[in-house]
């Protein structure tokens, strides 16, 4: 994979060479369009020009090795033509040609393609290229909606797997500058992290913009991540693919309820990324990061001059992460000295009506109710009339005021249109202008600020670790019994309840006398035993034992008995599973037998520190129990902290033959009493004979 250094030639190039028919003809129509400054050279075998340029025979012919190349050619041309280009020293090539690694038969032909390139920069094949409207380069087959930024403009860079998304992109009407739009196609040698990577070489790049179906390199994504930071430029992506794809684990609870995307959430915000889940919100949020960068907090204040849209957006905030503040006393005494009297101070504030059209009065309340101290961001709804209808003036006497507002108090400020439509193109570059994001859409703005606060967070805590590399294991495997797992896991300091194993009714009673106190009976060798009624638990006369010990040996030949744990505040699964992209996967939730019914978990990736352990259990639906619900006593959390971390340290230590492994649940206790394994499920690669 080439060095992001080594791709200066082909993002920023002087000269262009285009090669083949149709598809290289509308490069160059492109570059006229857009006025490339630079040297522009079409090779094409038959032709004596291509649209209206001289053409050159062969790429030996060209005047000197371009620094950049489109190669617009079938599939078996284009292996010839990149050879040529690599031989002749290009700076770099796009490979539009599809028919390789995506198709049946190209396999082959996409190895022969790398092989043939060389060291020399490739992005696709099967993709549409790039456009760099920051110096007017569009390496593009096809018409697009980008503009060229102004002279000393910045913008945002998008990078998409999918040409189709891409040229979708381009159409935006949001007002958001766009400094570059790539496409990685198959990804062959440079993929999306390499392209990212090499893109922020550019100041003038403002925030960057991912869609992803896959991670082309954890560690390539690592290292973004590493120069996003140093460099002050946030991510969003957009990931595709929410299915259950690459779930290995088969036995578990943990494979039930964290899937591959579960995963892909957890790499993203170990890398301090946002992740949107649309083209809406991924946009929207790229405005805000734009203009206002990563945002302190989820706080928001929000002004209408409508109850309806005050109800809307109050009920679209509770849906979501953000925050409606209310307003310190000083504030709303200094709003309510603005306002009608008829007005209730409040947030959101929906300020009526009888200021509309007054500027410096509208610019008072404004002023008045932004405050940075309460609010992260202050949002305005305004949506703007038709304007082959309609008069706007009134409307742009409220932006004048707004923007003047915001930059008075220094407040990250936002205009909201309730419709997308509803917030004309032109009046969005405006506000971009002057530092206010123009957003489409309530929801769509509420993620968008989401993403901002995400990103905000990330960069207020150090840099995650890298990632404990986890191969995939192959060959056969075996599932530790309960006694076994639990002997392991303690080994690492796991607290589990004492117990022994026996093989007939007498030696069951034998160990529970031993044991004292009442007791549990597990068939051993089973997974799932509450679905096989394989366990009997709080087992405390003689006779009820022995009845218990001989219908579980109708199960299995060997018990488990242990003492009972009592005094149990909460259940959670601890539970670990094998990812093909991201190795060892750790997932917390609620546990016990309703863990897949509740669907309550979150998913950290290896290695874990405490602060993230407790981070997540915080963000579980059962934290309330942990923390004492309605008059309970609360969860000795440190005790469970503690005991997750060492399960992850048994997994890391493990990694090499772990497939699966399930705690649940992990009783956790009263402060001061721990945290215990109640049940153990451990399934590793059998060793080689």
């Amino acid at each position: 994979m080439a060095a992001s250094a080594d791709l200066k030639r082909l993002l920023r190039p002087n000269s262009i060479a285009v090669i083949g028919g149709l598809a290289a003809a509308r490069v160059v129509e492109q570059c006229d369009r857009m006025a490339f400054s630079g040297e522009v050279w079409p090779v094409h075998p038959q032709r004596k020009e291509v649209a209206g340029r001289r053409a050159f025979r062969t790429i030996e012919d060209l005047p000197q090795a371009p620094d950049a190349a489109f190669v617009g050619v079938n599939r078996h041309a284009a292996i010839e033509a990149v050879a040529a280009l690599s031989e002749r020293g290009a700076g770099g090539a796009i490979c539009y040609a599809s028919g390789f690694q995506e198709a049946s038969d190209g396999a082959a032909l996409q190895r022969e393609l790398l092989q043939v390139a060389g060291t020399m920069p490739l992005v696709g094949p099967n993709c549409y290229g790039l456009l760099n409207l920051a110096d007017g380069v569009p390496l593009w087959p096809d018409q697009h909606g980008g503009e060229r930024l102004p002279a000393n403009g910045r913008g945002v860079a998008i990078i998409t797997q999918s040409s189709n998304i891409a040229i979708s992109l381009t159409m935006q009407q949001r007002g958001l500058p766009i400094a570059y739009v790539a496409t990685a196609g198959n990804q062959a040698q440079l993929g999306v992290s390499a392209l990212a990577t090499a893109l922020l070489d550019d100041e003038r790049v403002s925030a960057l913009g991912l869609h992803v179906e896959g991670f082309d390199s954890i560690g390539g994504f690592e290292a973004l991540a590493r120069v996003t930071r140093e460099r002050r430029v946030p991510v969003v992506v957009m990931k595709a693919g929410r299915s259950a794809r690459g779930q290995a684990a088969t036995l578990s609870h943990t494979a039930s309820i964290a899937g591959s995307d579960a995963g892909a959430s957890a790499f993203l915000k170990r890398l301090g990324f946002a992740r949107a889940t649309g083209i809406p919100e991924f946009l929207e949020a790229l405005k805000v990061l734009h203009v206002h960068g990563p945002i302190d907090g989820p706080r928001v204040g929000v002004l209408c001059c409508s109850g309806g849209e005050a109800s809307v957006v109050a009920d679209a905030v509770d849906d979501g992460a953000l925050a409606l503040p209310e307003l310190a006393c000083e504030q709303a005494a200094a709003v309510r000295a603005q306002v009608h009297p008829l007005v209730d101070v409040a947030n959101p504030l929906d300020y009526h009506t009888f200021s509309w059209g007054d500027e410096a009065a509208l610019g008072a309340i404004f002023a008045a109710f932004a405050d940075p101290a309460t609010f992260d961001a202050t949002l305005l709804v305004l949506d703007f009339p038709r304007p082959d209808r309609c008069d706007a003036d009134d409307w742009q006497i409220t932006l004048d005021a707004f923007h003047k507002a915001m930059a008075e108090t220094g407040s990250r400020g936002m205009i909201v249109a309730t419709l997308g439509e509803n917030m004309p193109e032109g009046k969005a570059a405006w506000l971009v202008e002057r530092g206010v994001a123009p957003l489409c859409g309530i929801r769509e703005a509420l993620a968008a600020i989401e993403c901002a606060a995400t990103i905000g967070g990330a960069w207020r805590a150090p840099i995650s670790a890298p990632l404990i590399s986890a191969e995939p294991v192959t060959g056969g495997s075996t599932i530790l019994n309960e006694a076994d797992a639990k002997s392991r896991l303690a080994a690492f300091g796991v607290e589990v309840p004492s117990g022994q194993v026996v093989g007939t009714p007498d030696e069951a009673l034998s160990a529970a006398r031993l044991l004292g106190g009442a007791v549990a009976l597990k068939a051993l060798g089973l997974a799932h035993k509450t679905e096989q009624r394989a366990l009997r638990l709080r087992l405390s006369q003689a006779e009820e034992i022995r009845t218990a010990a001989e219908q579980l040996l109708a199960l299995s030949e060997r018990l488990l008995v242990e003492r009972f744990t009592c005094g149990i505040v909460a259940e959670l699964i601890v539970g670990l599973h094998r990812d093909p992209e991201l190795g060892l996967m750790l997932t917390l939730g609620s546990g016990g037998v309703l863990v897949e019914l509740l669907g309550d978990s979150v998913t950290l990736l290896l290695p874990v520190n405490e602060a993230e352990v407790r981070s997540a259990l915080a963000a579980l639906r059962c934290a309330p129990l942990l923390a004492g619900h309605r008059g309970r006593p609360p969860a000795d959390i440190d005790a469970a902290v503690a005991a997750i971390i060492r399960i992850a340290d048994f997994a890391t230590a493990h990694r090499a033959q772990l497939q699966e492994l399930d705690v649940n649940p992990l009783a956790v206790l009263e402060p001061g009493r721990g945290a215990v394994a109640l049940d153990a499920l451990v399934r590793l690669t059998e060793e080689p004979s």
